[in-house]
């Protein structure tokens, strides 16, 4: 089944329970749970941020950094520094 054809059924079985005050809190939960579980890959510990900054220090110590050119816009800085 693709996205699509799932994001309809789901659509459709939410427009049966709509007016159901009790079933709609539940599924709410529901996906609040199911959303926890998602792991965002752009969480880090605070050990890994810290190497992070330390790495980036580093690299500023040692002149390996880029800077944006006045009136530079963000796109155009990344395109130029890959």
């Amino acid at each position: 089944m693709t996205a699509m054809q799932l994001n309809a059924e789901i659509l459709r079985n939410m427009s049966l329970i709509a007016e159901d005050e009790s079933m709609m809190k539940q599924l709410a939960r529901y996906l609040r749970k199911l959303v926890a579980k998602k792991e965002d890959p752009t969480l880090m510990t605070k050990e890994g941020f810290m190497a992070k900054l330390e790495r980036g220090e580093e690299q500023y110590r040692q002149g390996k950094t880029q800077r944006m050119h006045p009136g530079e816009d963000l796109d155009t800085f990344l395109k130029r520094v890959g």
